[in-house]
């Protein structure tokens, strides 16, 4: 755990954010047990948490199993969130646009911390599930828009980047060689948007463009994915690419 910053750092209500961030796709429903493995915290401490936060409607608490899982509460924090995001307004009207247009699955991904997030998805008809709901975070330098992104950002950011964050494989194809990774960087900042293929899933590959922000640094970027199918490199930036950067022309970063 991170040393706390200072004297306004709240111990508990840190360990209670811990303990909520121990629920994601692969763990939607966890029992005490399983609390303490995924957070680390005393078994004392965990009880008291998950109670409270059960008490507070942060939890629902199967009576027959005992697994705690998260309760519609999140819901409001994540409706609260679109309001208070201005690019989320902003973004929206556009995407929506691309999508009626286009037919492709479409998304606004922005940074957070050294993975991207999926704040907006627009499916298509072919969309699976766990690729329509907002919330995913990915490693940034294992997608796209995460290259993207970085390919906006200074060198000694870049630098820090390729050093410190993580990379993992989600296919056999994926690239986890950090001076191939750079190199998509570099040719990302020439060229003003990246391609990935088969990074996080095998047949997709992925186009995706900075949304900058007037002092020339993205933190969001729009992305496109497709079959590769019935898409190759060479019609995705004939058919896409035009449009998707003008898409994100008119969405101020």
């Amino acid at each position: 755990m991170e040393k706390k910053p200072n004297s306004l750092f709240v111990g508990t209500l840190a360990k209670g954010l811990r303990l909520l961030r121990a629920f994601d796709e692969s763990h939607v429903s966890l029992s005490l047990a399983e609390l303490v493995a995924r957070t680390g915290l005393e078994k004392s401490a965990v009880q008291r948490l998950a109670y409270t936060l059960h008490h507070e409607g942060m939890l629902e608490r199967d009576p027959g199993t005992r697994r705690y899982r998260p309760s519609h509460a999140w819901l409001e924090l994540a409706y609260a969130y679109y309001w208070s995001d201005p690019l989320i307004s902003r973004a929206l009207p556009k995407l929506i646009e691309f999508s009626r247009a286009y037919g492709e699955i479409v998304n606004l991904a922005q940074i957070s911390g050294d993975h991207i997030i999926y704040s907006l998805r627009l499916p298509n008809q072919r969309t699976q599930f766990a690729a329509s709901i907002v919330g995913r975070r990915l490693p940034a330098l294992g997608t796209a828009s995460g290259r993207v992104m970085l390919s906006t950002w200074s060198d000694a950011e870049v630098e820090h980047a390729l050093e410190t964050w993580p990379v993992h494989s989600a296919t056999p194809k994926t690239i986890i060689d950090r001076d191939v990774i750079a190199q998509d960087i570099a040719r990302a900042r020439q060229e003003g948007f990246a391609i990935t293929k088969a990074q996080m899933m095998l047949n997709e590959i992925s186009l995706a463009v900075p949304v900058i922000s007037i002092d020339g640094r993205a933190d969001a970027a729009l992305q496109v994915s497709v079959s590769s199918l019935t898409f190759d490199e060479a019609r995705l930036k004939e058919e896409i690419l035009p449009a998707l950067l003008d898409t994100a022309s008119g969405i101020p970063g």
